[in-house]
């Protein structure tokens, strides 16, 4: 008689994962003991009350920032030593738009490509522009457009940055009715893709997907999760 035995199934590591994170600042504890993990096409929402980290939560996802404890894991290895694959998958849209006010609106979006050894044709970033509502503004400079022409700005850069993970501080800011829609559109085509999401926001987006949330409340300052 034949034995039959099974072999367990293993599970592909989370794409990005934190575990035990604390982060203080000037001296107050932000959070503590705080884990998640994202896996491929999720969105993850970060909520919290004004100063409750979440900002500093972002930039240590991102490798900006280091934690006080705890690490932060990309499929699995620590993110410092899979540096070059985590930055090459990576986007991080800061709550402060990046753009110069002496540069074009094609120059902008070239620098911000530069940041990820990127170079495109001008005719892919025109219609990249043109989907974030910048058609023919390629050689308008960044100190005569709006907040919210700036932000699209940001937009259009998703677009072409090929990223796998999207981590984005506040997107909907200075953005109008028409901007918010466009955002929750762009966010929800990359999870369709199969791209991930990890967004901060104080004004709610409408998206129609699952999403998970990790609110930085008083269970967070207290340690829990």
């Amino acid at each position: 008689m034949s034995e039959f035995v099974s072999t367990p199934v293993s599970r592909a590591p989370a794409l990005l994962s934190g575990l035990a994170l604390e982060c203080t600042r000037d001296d107050r504890l932000l959070f503590s003991a705080l884990n998640f993990e994202l896996g491929a096409a999720e969105v993850l929402q970060i909520e919290g009350a004004n100063g409750s980290g979440k900002t500093s939560l972002l930039r240590i996802l991102c490798g900006l920032r280091l934690p006080d404890a705890g690490q932060v894991l990309w499929q699995g290895k620590a993110i410092a030593a899979a540096r070059e694959d985590f930055y090459a998958s990576m986007v991080y849209i800061g709550h402060l738009p990046c753009i110069k006010a002496e540069l074009s609106v094609l120059e902008n979006i070239r620098a911000l490509l530069d940041t990820r050894s990127q170079t495109l044709a001008d005719a892919e970033i025109e219609q990249a522009l043109a989907q974030v509502g910048l058609a023919t503004y390629e050689d308008v400079a960044g100190k005569a457009l709006s907040s919210g022409q700036r932000r699209r700005i940001l937009l259009a850069f998703l677009l072409l940055a090929d990223a796998r993970l999207w981590i984005l501080d506040e997107p909907l800011t200075a953005l109008d009715v028409q901007g918010v829609a466009l955002m929750e559109n762009m966010l929800l085509a990359h999870r369709a893709a199969g791209g991930s999401v990890i967004f901060t926001t104080h004004h709610g987006m409408a998206l129609e997907c699952e999403m998970q949330s990790l609110n930085l409340s008083a269970a967070h300052l207290a340690g829990g999760n």
